[in-house]
């Protein structure tokens, strides 16, 4: 996220790396949740220092560990809920509920690797020149349809500024070039991402 708005530390990326995976391991096994915090991290929490406890919108992606082949993905751009709540109710909807994907089974559940996107505010792009790939993700609202590319998808997909920008419409169903076109809601955003 943007420097100075907002920062996870090491310990709080591994405490919701294992919240999100005993959130899911519990609804596979039929149990209830059993999470854990180290003391120092649970009194900031209680606290509210901690970023955990910070309102923020959330993804969650699973991928097949051997391939890295995507296996769920579900946001929230933005929530009223905790940053450590947010990733729970995202882990739960990632691994079951995504319409792209089959629930995920508990024969693949340790077969699957966990990444978490904690974004920043969103704010309207004035200048699709200033996009910087690989630091902003791209929000597109036009036409009553809208869709959302993390800041991690463009490197991975080795695009460019103008193959990002095209394919943002794509991912909103629209077509090419739509983020120009008058009343269409171009916006940005950054991402603390880490995984297992």
């Amino acid at each position: 996220m943007r420097e100075g708005l907002f920062k996870i530390t090491d310990g709080e990326k591994k405490a919701l790396l294992a919240d999100a995976r005993e959130t899911i391991s519990s609804k596979l096994e039929n149990r209830q949740p059993e999470y854990y915090l180290e003391p120092n991290l649970a009194k900031a929490l209680s606290d509210g220092t901690s970023s955990l406890s910070k309102p923020c919108g959330a993804f969650v992606t699973l991928r097949t560990q051997e391939t890295g082949k995507l296996r769920g993905c579900i946001g929230r751009m933005t929530a009223t809920t905790s940053l450590q709540e947010t990733v729970r109710i995202m882990a739960i909807e990632a691994a079951f509920e995504g319409p792209r994907f089959p629930p995920l089974s508990l024969q693949e559940l340790n077969s699957v690797g966990l990444e978490i996107s904690a974004l920043s505010p969103m704010e309207l792009c004035p200048d699709p020149g200033s996009v910087e790939v690989g630091v902003h993700g791209l929000y597109l609202r036009h036409r009553g349809r809208s869709g959302v590319l993390l800041p991690q998808v463009p490197v991975e997909q080795g695009w460019n500024r103008e193959e990002y920008l095209a394919y943002i419409c794509v991912k909103a169903g629209l077509p090419l070039r739509s983020w120009e076109e008058k009343g269409a809601e171009l916006l940005t955003f950054t991402a603390v991402v880490f995984e297992e």
